[in-house]
């Protein structure tokens, strides 16, 4: 099953969908041809800083919230059936003493594949909780805050390495599964972004931060 994603801000010829997840490798192309080069605003770096902390701060809010509008038996059986020890998730080997390039392309790496995610249960919850609002407005609040710090990875990524393609990874759509198997899916996501992104906003904030 091929997993559409929403709203990927894509670099040219980037975001191709996979049936699986693989492995992705950043594409050093060099020349005068980085598309959006011109678009970054002046300000990029330090509004790519606040969307990192931003959607570090409201992470574990939405977990809390999305387990809540779950029902049971997740809010019982949270460690159980949210492990998300089997959850493909990027590969983030990257830490506070890495190069920024190599910090940046695997930030891109996360946030392509969060905004995938974020995409497909969005979906799922329009289906099973219509009436859940306030869920639904953070997770579309997360998809907005997520799209704008991939289109000033992108900026950064073109006007800083003159890298514009980067391959990246899709996780597992949940589409043709049951509802419970749909709930645990993103519960289980949601659980291993909250670990993830502590972690990114520890190793990037340090390479944003004003010199």
């Amino acid at each position: 099953m091929k997993f559409v994603p929403a709203g990927v801000v894509p670099f040219v010829a980037l975001l191709l969908l996979q049936r699986r997840p693989v492995a992705g490798r950043a594409l050093l192309m060099t020349g005068s041809g980085c598309p959006g080069h011109g678009l970054c605003r002046s300000n990029v770096q330090e509004q790519t800083r606040k969307q990192v902390a931003l959607l570090n701060a409201t992470a574990q809010d939405l977990f809390s919230l999305y387990l809540k509008c779950q029902g049971e038996p997740f809010s019982s059986e949270t460690d159980k059936l949210c492990n998300p020890s089997g959850v493909f998730f990027p590969a983030f080997r990257v830490n506070r003493t890495s190069e920024r390039k190599e910090v940046m392309v695997a930030m891109y790496k996360l946030f392509a594949f969060l905004n995938a995610s974020l995409g497909n249960i969005t979906r799922d919850q329009e289906e099973l909780n219509p009436t859940a609002k306030e869920l639904l407005d953070r997770l579309h609040n997360t998809t907005k805050t997520t799209r704008g710090l991939i289109s000033n990875l992108t900026c950064l990524l073109c006007k800083n390495y003159n890298i514009f393609q980067v391959d990246v990874s899709y996780g597992e759509s949940s589409k043709g599964k049951s509802a419970f198997k749909k709930k645990q899916q993103g519960c289980q996501v949601l659980r291993k972004y909250v670990q993830v992104i502590a972690q990114a906003a520890r190793v990037l904030l340090p390479h944003l931060s004003p010199s």
